[in-house]
């Protein structure tokens, strides 16, 4: 399996982005796919997470930062899940991950129990 992240870049506070992570070369049905981000200095957070079947898209999980600005979404068809970033802060600013693990749920993810490929990473800059 592949994950292609496209869609980091400078944004101005207050501002939106959106990441997409492509999942590529996957054959199983069923994954959870987590965004992750790392800040210089910093270890590297869950941001959030989403589980996708055939038959049903999992309510996403959110780490309390983000919640409420940032919102986690998928296209099936695509194989790509989106993460959508609004009302961005100067401490959003971090390289973000996406990551995908399918044996378990998006709690196995976040906690880097379950994953078996990252993305490239794509920088976020938010300024003030």
């Amino acid at each position: 399996v592949q994950l292609v992240e496209s869609g980091g870049g400078l944004v101005q506070a207050g501002g939106s982005l959106r990441l997409s992570c492509a999942i590529r070369k996957f054959v199983s049905g069923y994954y959870a796919l987590g965004w992750f981000r790392q800040a210089p200095g910093k270890e590297r957070e869950g941001v959030g997470c989403i589980s996708v079947s055939p038959q049903r898209i999992g309510m996403p999980h959110y780490t309390d930062s983000v919640r409420d600005r940032f919102t986690i979404s998928s296209d099936n068809a695509k194989k790509t899940v989106y993460l959508q970033m609004s009302s961005l802060k100067p401490e959003d600013t971090a390289v973000y991950y996406c990551a995908v693990g399918w044996d378990y749920g998006c709690n196995e993810v976040l906690g880097g129990i379950d994953i078996h490929s990252w993305g490239q990473g794509t920088q976020v800059t938010v300024s003030s």
